[in-house]
């Protein structure tokens, strides 16, 4: 609880409407996407609500909120569009949530440098529509394209559909401006490539917030394609799918979208070819040969258009029945159906195997793969956990277990256990198991720019 100083204090940085304070208002904001269920041991870290929640508007007024909160050793906790999946925003330890939605205007676009700079709270969307007014797009497109902010998904380096060609959004940075734990703000210069010292941007990249509160960046954007051709390949088998997936990215072909999913309708390798007409062309036929050397038969567009045409479905579902709602209104849309998805990355010589080793760990366990599926590069593997069991409670009991065993073995093959969606604090645990002597260093640095550990406090196992 906030006593009435500090919050007249904050009142007066943001004016008395961006301070929220009632019960309501602390609930809907104490938590994203995660559900308890999906926890899977933290569950206790939804018992804590923030103390309040405070709507800047500016990066100044961040820096002023920042002071304070350094002053007062008083927990911060960076909020974008609150749509993660991993509890990154969950204030484990109380304190002020810093919603950054109000700082949502995009102050440049370059067409000549393909360049969009913006705030950190622009929804991915409101760019998309305006970058295409300019013959322009992202190259980071995920799913929650209708919800995401910039900051969030640079928070995460979340990866879009279109990171076969552009890879994760970390890699389209160009420049950050950040406030610092104790209220500085750094900005970083907007160029392709440092020699003079390290390239402060990875600093912020992928830290979840507990490095500093990204207010503004500047990230690269591509023109909108010339010619774009959808393809589908059936397999009988993964392995086959997941051979010719392999060969495409050792020739160095590029396509925007490259998914293999095995599911109940098959195996099928979706293809998205997207740039100038002559390279298209060329790089469609030369996958189709390849498709077909590996035993893959073309079924036609269709299959990955409509795969393209719905692949924001939950997002849009997601913020008309649960963006901004109360916390249970969220945990409980699912009507009780039970699942989990995991996204593990790892060299491209172990995923087969490690498939195979997953599937004998869940043997018996009443957990099953009902999707298995490759996303952008062969390197990076994921799994759609459901029952395999009229028996519930066995389902529930074995699950967490399952995936922590899933996870490790990851971990044990030189791999990591997520790819996408960050750490929050379902993975939390596990961090340091995964990072080693890394995880040191990352504490080092920590206690360097945030001794007091006010800064998402609980993130990264710190």
């Amino acid at each position: 609880m906030l006593d009435s100083t500090t919050i007249d204090s904050l009142t007066r940085i943001v004016g008395s409407e961006y301070v929220l304070a009632g019960d309501y208002d602390l609930d809907r904001y104490s938590a994203d996407a995660l559900n308890p269920f999906r926890a899977f041991g933290a569950e206790a870290v939804f018992d804590r609500l923030a103390d309040a929640v405070v709507r800047p508007e500016s990066t100044q007024q961040v820096s002023e909120i920042v002071s304070l909160a350094a002053a007062q050793k008083l927990f911060l906790i960076p909020y974008g569009g609150g749509t993660g999946v991993m509890g990154g925003t969950v204030p484990v330890r109380g304190g002020v949530i810093l919603d950054v939605s109000r700082m949502n205007r995009i102050l440049e676009i370059s067409a000549r440098d393909l360049t969009a700079t913006v705030e950190g709270g622009v929804v991915l969307e409101a760019l998309e529509i305006k970058l295409a007014e300019q013959g322009l797009m992202p190259g980071h497109d995920p799913y929650s394209v209708p919800i995401a902010t910039v900051a969030g998904t640079i928070s995460t380096n979340g990866v879009g559909y279109r990171a076969a060609a552009f890879g994760p959004m970390g890699n389209q940075v160009v420049a950050l401006e950040v406030v610092l734990p104790d209220g500085r703000v750094i900005a970083t210069n907007a160029v392709p490539k440092y020699s003079s010292g390290p390239n402060l941007n990875h600093l912020f990249i992928g830290s979840e917030g507990v490095f500093g509160i990204i207010t503004r960046a500047t990230i690269r954007v591509f023109r909108l394609p010339e010619f774009q051709v959808f393809d589908t390949a059936a397999f009988d088998t993964f392995d086959q799918g997941f051979d010719a997936a392999v060969e495409l990215t050792a020739l160095g072909i590029r396509p925007s979208l490259l998914d293999l999913t095995e599911d109940e309708a098959g195996i099928r390798l979706h293809l998205l070819f997207e740039g100038y007409r002559e390279g298209v062309a060329a790089d469609v036929q030369r996958a189709k040969d390849i498709a077909a050397r590996f035993g893959g038969s073309d079924i036609g567009p269709g299959p990955t258009m409509e795969y393209w045409r719905d692949r924001r479905q939950s997002a849009d579902r997601y913020k008309a029945e649960a963006l901004g709602q109360p916390r249970s209104s969220r945990w409980n849309r699912w009507g009780g159906r039970s699942f989990d998805y995991l996204h593990m990355a790892m060299p491209i010589s172990k995923v087969l195997d490690y498939r195979r080793r997953c599937d004998q760990i869940m043997d018996g366990t009443g957990v099953m793969v009902s999707e298995y599926s490759l996303w952008s590069r062969p390197e990076l593997f994921s799994m759609l956990l459901r029952a395999d069991t009229d028996d519930m409670e066995k389902f529930r009991d074995n699950l967490g277990r399952v995936v922590e065993q899933v996870l490790t073995l990851a971990q044990d093959m030189g791999g990591i256990m997520e790819y996408c969606h960050g750490v929050g604090v379902k993975l939390n645990h596990l961090l340091a198991r995964e990072l080693g002597v890394s995880h040191d260093v990352i504490r080092e640095m920590k206690q360097t720019l945030d001794p007091a550990n006010i800064m998402n406090p609980g993130k990264l196992g710190l």
